[in-house]
């Protein structure tokens, strides 16, 4: 299934804790369609996230879309399809 990567700006830094119910309320809308991996936090000085890089399986973006609009007050940057590249692949 194709990989894609969704980018989610906060608009205000905000404690890791915030991203709890976004976390919850993505993943109970996810389907074979349209799947979230995992997730990286990009985070200030004090520890706050300041933008949430995830990654997903799904057929289409539209999929993700379809999922990402279902969650209140999660603003959406891009969502991009994805190349996973491990340091590994580079061993000479």
């Amino acid at each position: 299934m194709p990989k894609f990567l969704a980018i989610h700006p906060f608009p205000e830094p905000a404690p890791v804790e915030a991203a709890t119910p976004i976390g919850q309320g993505v993943k109970a809308f996810c389907t074979a369609d349209a799947y979230w991996v995992k997730s990286w936090a990009i985070l200030n000085e004090k520890g706050h996230i300041m933008k949430i890089l995830c990654q997903w399986d799904a057929k289409n973006i539209d999929a993700i879309k379809a999922i990402i609009d279902k969650i209140p007050n999660l603003p959406t940057e891009g969502i991009y399809p994805l190349g996973i590249f491990q340091a590994e692949d580079f061993r000479q």
